[in-house]
């Protein structure tokens, strides 16, 4: 006899599974198609387990009919989790649909309570009102109330869980009452390789998520040595306790606002693989090993980390310990660097957790004594605050905290976790009086304190993230306590890949020498210097300006992306290049009659070309708004530097144009804006188009982060015994001015009191060092202080020699001011040279940038001692300078730079002899119709001069991009007057 390996075993397999566990298996003939419920079970639950309650209705007619009418009223408005958790009220009888598990043994009757509930499998349940042939493969119920549709497939049999989704799932009727939104909590595809669920069914548009563990840090799920790939599904997530546990904490159903229409729009939340894997994993580690550890979890952006911080956070609140005597807990603390999402987070917090009333947001450190001494459990915060948030936290040392940390970078990793570490480990209430003893106090609250688990959070964890929270294991290496990687999230299409469809271009431009001297200048430098005054003049950030708009009007609005909803960013690089940018940008969309606007984004406020800006007074809308702003139609393009870089989740962001040196971390986050989709408006790609970085440097920079990120081996802290024994050796300071500045400070003594102490070293530096030195002292100190706060939380000692020479530099550093010794030449140097031609070439066509699959291993804190480069740069006349910066950046031809200027002069002075070029571009009033004169004669120059330029005409008439940046070059180099007196040939 054969093996059966059609549908039909796989559901005997499962049905199997499940009733090992404890599941009854129910009779399709008692399933009630108009109330989705099993009858037979239903009401055998409530005759057994609540007669009194029965009893109250029976003498009622019909009353078995008016019980399941309420019933279907309640769900269709509130969802099936409404009665399972609240119970079900029937005139002057109340009905329990769901008795809770137990959080302990202690208690015999809750547990006998919960034993008593019915969870069953029923196989091909025949559900609809009007074709009797139509059924379900599989429907799970509890307590008679329908749960989970299951559809399978067997890829031996010719069909996989796709067939499941697009031939069955997607043509099923979602009217029919056990596909209504919100009467199951979840709808499965599965077959013996992966699983796919969906909470709302809604046609062709019902949007089926992953249920995979991932392999390889891929998609699909690992070999499984005992049976199925997908067994996970029915021996683990649909076991009972486990199915009981997402009723109860993790699904959620929810009624909010549209902040556009003003509407009710209803959610239903059940959490991926990955998120309920994490949060039990933390949650089980917790409770068998206590507070006093460290979590880092990996997972990429974009991937639901802000439900999964939600679920983390409320479920942390009741955790108890083993015995279920006490809770691990006290309070959670959740910190984010992220403005935007501290209040998604505090909303979201509010939304799933069942208990009114727990919750706090605090401005300062006296709302959080305040909220925690009133019972607040949840406590949410950003980052930014903690210097306010730690005075409030002195006499906390008794208390027992979770603290969650959202995007853990070196913001959590240097001094504002060290913050937040000694806030919650506090200074003893009877504190030694003696320095060191203080000192040494003080280092203690800056170690992990014993009193609190840290849960930290993110995408892109760097080595120091890695090992402050990693795990060490036997190798040695620092690893993530959970991962769920960017490449299992793309190959799984949760979130889009940014790299799919990625364009560089390539500047090309030529500076002339204007001084009669050859004066010679640092020529790395100078090179350095000079790119950053091309890129940066108003002219070029014009031709750009014009090149990002033409494209977004033509490829993206025109385009209907995103159903006509696409936006996009433009990244700048800095804060005066974001306000030229939106001007220029702005021009631009005006001569277009485009019917949108753009905005910028920056803090704080900024000059220039004299004028003062804030963010609100360019856009004319208060900064808070901003978001909420740019998600109307009436916005399309928003300009940032590095404002909403990260943390910013618009997901109708489809396109971004990068204008700024992207590399490692930021490289990742701020690509990461595009990735997130969204079903709703058909996003199934990004764009972008990037003017600075080469697809080398992009491929760098998101490698490490690809698949997993481990630490090789800890930080080598000895670094710092050199880097003391070199700052000593200055002889700037003494010792005995450390010691009497940390005692001062200690002591909480006046700033008045500590500034004569910097002072005096702050004029050492000044009169006994020269340039080079200061650069050099001022290199190590940094790097001193930037090592000692990363390390301070995890040393296995105390060096007191270390952290009073932490406190002193961190109060020393901002007062010492150093020079380039080149900086006043290099300053010089942007007068002596003029930007005679600017242009630019698509270098990379959407290409897509393939990444390393391998796993990434980073290495720890450079060991060895920075400092300035003693000896000095190769220097070169500036004739060469200017000559060798044309040969690297003026290659938009393969002609020489000397050829392309020559041809540029041609061009030019046939534009200015020709007979419309006065009447129609130089005494014409109206800006638009010169511009679209001068672009007609300079296309007739071109063509006069096709024969003797095939090449150049070729590449004007095929390139748009070309075409714009070669009549901006020809409109520039006209209006500069650097045509006159040139030869032609």
């Amino acid at each position: 006899m054969v093996s059966q390996t059609n549908e039909a075993a796989l559901e005997t397999h499962i049905e199997t599974a499940l009733v090992k566990d404890g599941y009854r298996v129910g009779n399709p003939a008692d399933f009630d198609r108009t109330f989705a419920v099993d009858r037979q079970l239903f009401w055998e639950f409530l005759e057994s387990t609540q007669p009194q309650e029965v009893a109250k209705l029976k003498d009622r007619p019909n009353w078995q009919r008016l019980v399941l009418e309420r019933l279907s009223k309640k769900i269709k408005k509130d969802s099936v989790l409404a009665v399972l958790k609240k119970g079900l009220d029937v005139d002057d009888a109340h009905f329990d649909l769901l008795y809770r598990q137990p959080y302990n043994q202690l208690n015999p009757e809750v547990l006998a309570r919960y034993e008593a509930n019915v969870f069953s499998v029923t196989r091909q349940v025949h559900y609809s009102e009007t074709d009797s042939l139509k059924s379900i493969d599989m429907v799970l119920f509890v307590n008679g109330l329908a749960i989970a549709t299951i559809e399978l497939k067997n890829p031996w049999t010719g069909q996989t869980v796709w067939n499941a989704i697009y031939k069955q799932y997607n043509l099923r009727d979602p009217n029919e009452p056990i596909f209504e939104f919100g009467r199951c909590l979840v709808h499965l595809a599965a077959d013996p390789d992966e699983v796919y669920m969906c909470t709302r069914l809604a046609g062709k548009d019902s949007n089926f998520l992953p249920f995979n563990k991932g392999v390889d840090h891929g998609k699909g799920n690992p070999v499984n040595p005992n049976g199925y790939k997908t067994a996970y599904l029915w021996e683990e997530i649909l076991a009972r306790r486990s199915l009981s546990n997402i009723i109860e904490q993790f699904a959620k159903f929810t009624v909010e606002k549209d902040k556009k229409t003003g509407k009710e729009r209803k959610a239903l939340y059940f959490p991926r693989y990955q998120q309920l894997d994490v949060v039990r994993r933390i949650l089980a580690d917790a409770q068998q090993n206590g507070v006093g550890l460290s979590y880092l979890i990996q997972h990429s952006a974009g991937s639901g980390k802000s439900n999964s911080i939600t679920w983390l956070a409320y479920q942390l609140v009741e955790l108890y310990n083993q015995a279920g005597t006490a809770n691990v807990f006290d309070s959670v603390v959740v910190v984010t660097d992220r403005r935007v999402l501290d209040t998604q987070l505090k909303d979201n917090i509010k939304l799933f957790s069942e208990t009114k009333n727990i919750v706090a947001h605090c401005e300062s450190g006296q709302e959080l004594k305040y909220n925690l001494e009133a019972g607040k459990k949840v406590i949410i915060t950003t980052v930014q605050k903690f210097p306010r948030i730690v005075e409030g936290m002195e006499a906390l040392t008794d208390r027992r905290f979770a603290v969650i940390i959202d995007e853990a970078h070196s913001s959590q990793s240097g001094t504002s976790a060290d913050s937040l570490n000694e806030a919650i480990g506090g200074e003893d209430a009877e504190a030694p009086e003696d320095i060191q003893d203080k000192i040494l106090a003080a280092m203690a609250g800056r170690k992990m304190s014993k009193n609190a688990s840290y849960f930290a959070f993110t995408a892109t964890p760097k080595p120091a993230t890695l090992e402050k929270f990693g795990r060490q294991g036997a190798d040695g290496k620092f690893y993530p306590f959970h991962l769920y990687s960017m490449k299992q999230a793309i190959e799984e299409k949760f979130i889009l890949d940014v790299l799919e469809k990625y364009t560089t271009y390539k500047s090309y431009y030529e500076v002339q020498k204007s001084v009669e001297g050859n004066p010679l200048f640092d020529t790395a430098k100078a090179h350095k210097k000079l790119k950053a005054f091309v890129e940066a003049s108003p002219k070029t950030i014009e031709v750009k300006a014009r090149i990002m708009v033409d494209h977004f009007m033509s490829s993206v609005w025109q385009a209907k992306k995103l159903k006509g909803k696409a936006k996009a960013m433009v990244v700048t690089r800095n804060i005066e290049c974001a306000i030229r940018y939106f001007f220029a940008i702005r021009t631009a969309l005006q001569e277009a009659n485009a019917p949108f606007k753009a905005l910028v984004a920056f803090s704080g406020e900024k000059t220039v070309d004299g004028v003062k800006y804030t963010e609100d007074s360019i856009n004319g809308i208060a900064v808070r708004a901003l978001p909420d702003e740019f998600e109307k139609d009436d916005y399309k393009i928003l300009v940032v530097a590095n404002k909403y870089l990260t943390g910013f989740d618009e997901p109708m962001l489809h396109t971004m144009y990068v204008d700024k040196k992207l590399q490692g971390v930021l490289a990742v986050q701020a690509l990461s804006r595009l990735n997130r989709c969204n079903w709703k408006l058909d996003k199934r790609d990004t764009f972008v188009l990037d003017f600075y970085n080469s697809v080398d440097d992009i491929k760098a920079a998101f490698d490490p982060f690809y698949t997993a990120t481990s630490l090789s081996e800890p930080t080598d802290v000895n670094v710092l015994h050199d880097l003391k024994d070199a700052l000593d050796a200055f002889g700037i300071y003494d010792w005995s001015e450390v010691t009497s500045f940390n005692e001062k400070f200690f002591a909480s003594a006046q700033a008045e009191e500590l500034a004569p102490i910097i002072d005096a070293v702050v004029a050492r530096f000044d009169a006994d060092l020269d340039d080079e030195k200061r650069i050099d002292f001022k290199i190590k100190a940094k790097q001193f202080v930037k090592i000692y706060a990363q390390v301070a939380a995890i040393l296995p000692f105390n060096n007191v020699n270390w952290e009073m020479l932490h406190w002193f530099l961190k109060f020393l550093i901002p007062k010492l001011k150093v020079k380039d010794p080149d900086q006043d030449k290099l300053d010089e140097l942007l007068n002596s040279v003029d930007l005679s031609t600017y242009g630019l070439e698509r270098s990379r066509l959407e290409v897509k940038i393939g990444l390393d699959e391998s796993e990434a291993e980073q290495e720890p804190a450079n060991p060895n001692l920075r400092g300035a480069h003693m000896g000095e740069g190769d220097k070169d006349p500036l004739e060469d300078i200017v000559r060798t910066f044309n040969e690297r950046h003026f290659a938009g031809w393969e002609a020489t730079p000397e050829e392309q200027r020559v041809k540029f002069i041609n061009i030019a002075k046939h534009v200015v002899a020709h007979v419309d070029y006065r009447a129609q571009v130089e005494d014409n009033p109206d800006a638009q119709n010169r511009q679209l004169a001068l672009e007609k004669i300079i296309q007739q120059a071109i063509s006069m001069e096709r024969r003797r330029e095939l090449d150049l005409y070729k590449q004007y008439a095929s390139d748009p991009d070309f075409k714009r940046a070669f009549d901006a070059s020809i409109s520039r180099l006209i209006s500069s007057g650097g045509w006159m007196d040139r030869p032609s040939v």
